[in-house]
């Protein structure tokens, strides 16, 4: 019989270490104690005169709190934290490290890590291995009640910004949308969005509720709720798609608001009611409006759209007709302004992970459990947005300065 020639690859060490992580955890260690010993001598020398009734030192060291582990993002490091005793009857004087609170077992970046793994897809009860994988096999206290936990803070941190003063804040541009998501039920959730950029270009979330549908019993309330909290000037220019009840609901509360369609929608839109054989060019068509250098060769373009398939596509034709004005307000606008003002992308690129996390887990979502999450991302997507170009036009936009297809009407 002949010998196997299988080659058996040895399975790793279970007892294998990445030395490196071990170097960095034990100097991690012996920094965070000397910083321990530090933070007690400082408090320890605040009472260097104080004594008690027969005249000893009052506040002395008093060895070492049981040792514990904290997770890091280097993984679990050992720590003692040192503590003090007051020697006087009753002993008022308390000691607390402000470094490693009593029951600290995880550090900040640990605690954002949590919510993210479980907002981008995983669910509580792979919490266990995932975290494995990143901060080592034994990592304690990250179960998944955790979750539940930090589902109620970001139901509190919403509750707070729902009721934040508004007073002062000026927007220039608007973005509005609709999100449907799923939650329990098969039940569709409706969150009403609006984005906003500021006098400096910095984008921030202006307004964020759960609704059934897009109609202006919705977007009513949220807005007549913004001008109550102080914000009674309404920004220069709203981008949306079609839905009616945001229109209606904007012309009530900020009549002065001008209005732009997003352009991927209406695309959508658009193609919808043409062959498949037909989309692609008309797709291009449709690209050569909005991308026009100015307003009259925009026009052009449009008539021929309506030409070449009016007649045969009479429902393509009408749906683009029918918002015209709309669809090219974005040419009295600063043309460093248009590529962000046409259409709701700032939106849509955010709430993608809404949807993602939605779609994966529908069954264990409430609904108000999915405007607490979509919150969060917010929160934390807001950091990373970048500000729109030519921040330098946005006051003249405020102050009412005319621009005709991008540029300044009075401008040589």
């Amino acid at each position: 019989m002949k010998d196997n020639s299988v080659l058996e690859f040895r399975n790793p060490d279970p007892k294998f270490h990445d030395y490196l992580t071990q170097i960095l955890q034990a100097g991690c260690q012996q920094i965070l104690a000397t910083a321990l010993e530090t933070e007690l001598k400082i408090f320890l020398s605040h009472y260097h005169d104080v004594k008690d009734a027969q005249g000893r030192q009052r506040i002395v060291r008093n060895g070492y709190l049981p040792e514990r582990e904290v997770q890091t993002g280097i993984g679990p490091v050992t720590v003692r934290v040192p503590r003090a005793r007051d020697r006087s009857p009753g002993g008022s004087v308390r000691y607390s490290s402000n470094l490693l609170p009593p029951y600290l077992r995880r550090t900040r970046s640990i605690e954002e890590l949590l919510p993210w793994l479980y907002l981008k897809g995983i669910s509580t009860g792979d919490f266990t291995e995932a975290l494995a994988a990143i901060l080592g096999p034994d990592a304690p206290g990250l179960s998944p009640n955790t979750i539940g936990r930090l589902k109620a803070t970001w139901l509190t941190e919403l509750n707070q910004w729902r009721t934040g003063d508004l007073t002062g804040k000026r927007y220039v541009y608007w973005w509005a949308d609709g999100i449907y998501c799923k939650v329990r039920m098969e039940e569709k959730q409706c969150l009403l969005v609006i984005i906003g950029v500021t006098g400096h270009g910095k984008k921030e979330l202006v307004a964020l509720e759960g609704g059934f549908r897009e109609s202006e019993l919705c977007w009513n309330p949220l807005l007549r709720d913004l001008k109550r909290r102080g914000l009674t000037v309404g920004p220069e220019l709203a981008i949306g798609d079609g839905a009616l009840g945001f229109w209606k609901a904007l012309h009530e509360q900020y009549p002065e608001t001008k209005w732009q369609r997003c352009w991927v929608h209406k695309t959508a839109n658009v193609l919808n009611c043409l062959p498949k054989s037909l989309q692609p060019r008309a797709k291009q068509q449709l690209q050569s409006i909005w991308m026009a250098p100015g307003l009259q060769e925009a026009e052009k373009n449009f008539d021929e759209f309506i030409e070449t398939y009016g007649a045969k596509y009479p429902k393509a034709a009408a749906c683009l007709e029918k918002d015209r004005d709309v669809l090219l307000s974005f040419y009295s606008f600063p043309a460093d302004h248009w590529k962000h003002i046409r259409t709701t992308n700032p939106i849509s690129s955010t709430f993608a992970t809404v949807r993602l996390r939605t779609e994966k887990v529908k069954s264990c979502f409430s609904t108000r459990t999915v405007v607490a999450m979509a919150y969060k991302l917010c929160r934390c997507a807001e950091k990373r947005w970048q500000k729109i170009n030519g921040i330098d036009k946005l006051a003249k936009v405020i102050e009412g300065v005319k621009f005709v297809d991008g540029m300044e009407r009075n401008a040589a």
